[in-house]
């Protein structure tokens, strides 16, 4: 095989040591290049318009070999100035051609050249594929982050639904809306107690089992009475007239406007979250409106007649002191005698609707409870065990652990209808007049976190948009930078092979 023939393989990162080495390029050169670019420089500011030279300047880092095109299109552009002699009398070509014989000097355009590649090869072909490879990375990101947005926003619209059903409101007109709720509130009462009449035997066992026969006094009078006005209860009569106070509903001003935003509500309210996660019924005397009534009950007698304030005198007589109001009593003394009167304050309440008595009936029907709860599990240990070792287990034959069962089953659905979301709350919307103020707050933060949702969404998809068409751009940039590079190696190559005789010279770990 003849010398010519064989191949001289050079690696890119050892270009540039492999032309020091073979003493083509010397060590240093940038002191030189740097020269050349300032000339280049000057020459560029005065250049003829052509539309070949245009394009060829537009966007390149002029090298040896676009000095070399430009100095052939000058040659068309300047060839009025060329004497008989061949010299060119014309600046610009004098100071293209002095480049270009800098650039031969001490092969410095080779040197040049080679630098050049292996910085395309080593840096900016990799920096721009990674920079493309970013984008795409941005883009899937935003495009993923918009799609997860769609659970939260379905979760914060259930939840909106799902307390606007609660409220039986539609929330366009809540202060009108929430008003007309109230007013089917005492319809709620009765359905949650339809049924109570299947605790009494519960409560006959109750009364059985611990001694107390007139126990849970306001579960006896829902199961024979119903859900009456707490008038009722305490006098055993049912008034006359009943004035329950007006319902009072406080709305802040930034959600009595139709475009507010219920983060900048100023009145703050306690949700009152009991351990169930829900909103607890028992409403504080600070936030109940009790009318005339204030916070004492009646005072009753052992014989259930009521105490009209009336002092006995230590004589036979009686006097009447009528310093002391009786409307205070929240009742209206009318003829001679007790005909009856009108309900006033919290006695003109049902006892389900009460604050004071309503926490009450929730204590014994949950006393009720419990002890089914303590006397199921005494009669299941009852059957399977042979030593009975049982305080509370007197008149075990009146009922087994069936009946019980069945009552407690009983019980725990009543306390369910009770207490139902809904229930509980319109009772602390009618009150608590905050409460009103704090639903709508609650609502509006809802709605208002929907449409934040629903803006950055929109906003992802358009900045993903945004990241393809900035990818898309370099599509071109890389193509042009791959382009020049190839260019670039097939100079080298066939540079250096002129230098060896015409040899096949391959740059290895070129552009791919």
């Amino acid at each position: 095989m003849n010398e010519s023939e064989i191949p001289i393989d050079i690696h890119t990162l050892k270009l540039q040591d492999w032309l020091i080495s073979r003493r083509i390029v010397p060590k240093n050169i940038q002191a030189a290049v740097k020269d050349i670019h300032g000339k280049i420089g000057n020459a560029l500011q005065d250049m003829p318009s052509n539309e070949q030279l245009i394009k060829l300047l537009t966007g390149t880092n002029i090298n040896y070999f676009h000095v070399k095109e430009i100095i052939e299109i000058l040659k068309q552009t300047e060839k009025d100035t060329k004497s008989v002699f061949g010299t060119y009398g014309s600046q610009r070509m004098k100071d293209w051609q002095e480049i270009l014989r800098l650039y031969e000097k001490n092969s410095t355009y080779l040197a040049e050249a080679a630098q050049i590649y292996v910085r395309n090869i080593n840096y900016e072909i990799p920096g721009l594929r990674k920079q493309m490879t970013k984008l795409e990375q941005q883009t899937d990101e935003c495009l993923k982050r918009a799609h997860d947005l769609n659970k939260p926003e379905a979760q914060l619209l259930s939840e909106h639904t799902a307390l606007l059903q609660q409220l039986g409101v539609k929330g366009d007109n809540l202060q009108a809306e929430f008003v007309e709720v109230l007013a089917g509130l005492p319809e709620l009462y009765n359905k949650s107690i339809k049924d109570i009449g299947r605790v009494q035997a519960a409560i006959d066992i109750y009364a059985e089992v611990s001694g107390q026969q007139q126990g849970l006094p306001i579960l006896r009078h829902l199961v024979e009475h119903g859900n009456t006005t707490v008038y009722q209860y305490i006098h055993k009569e049912a008034p006359l007239n009943v004035e329950e106070p007006a319902i009072k509903l406080s709305f802040s001003e930034a959600n009595t406007k139709k475009d507010s935003v219920g983060e900048n509500a100023t009145n703050e309210i306690d949700f009152g979250t009991d351990d169930n996660g829900g909103t607890s019924s028992t409403v504080s005397g600070e936030m109940i409106d009790y009318g005339d009534l204030g916070n004492s009950d009646l005072p009753e007698s052992d014989n259930g007649n009521i105490d009209w304030g009336i002092e006995s005198a230590p004589t036979d007589a009686v006097e009447i002191n009528f310093d002391i109001p009786i409307e205070e009593y929240g009742i209206v003394v009318e003829g001679t005698g007790m005909d009856g009167g009108t309900a006033k304050g919290e006695q003109a309440y049902t006892l389900l609707d009460s604050p004071n008595y309503r926490d009450r009936f929730l204590d014994e029907i949950y006393e009720l409870e419990a002890f089914l709860r303590l006397r199921l599990y005494e009669l299941n240990h009852l059957e399977t065990s042979s030593n009975i070792m049982f305080t509370l287990m007197d008149n075990v034959g009146s009922h087994d652990s069936q009946d019980v069962r069945k009552l407690l089953s009983d019980v725990e659905k009543i306390i369910k209808q009770t207490s139902d979301e809904q229930t509980r709350h319109l009772f602390q919307l009618k009150h608590s007049p905050k409460y009103a103020d704090l639903l709508a707050t609650k609502l509006k933060q809802m709605t208002n976190a929907v449409e934040k949702v629903r803006n950055t969404r929109e906003v992802l998809k358009k900045r993903a948009v945004d990241l393809r068409e900035e990818r898309q751009q370099l599509n071109p940039v890389l193509d042009e930078l791959i382009a020049q590079t190839r260019v670039l190696q097939s100079h080298i190559e066939k540079d250096i092979s002129k230098r060896y005789k015409n040899r096949v010279v391959n740059i290895m770990g070129g552009v791919n």
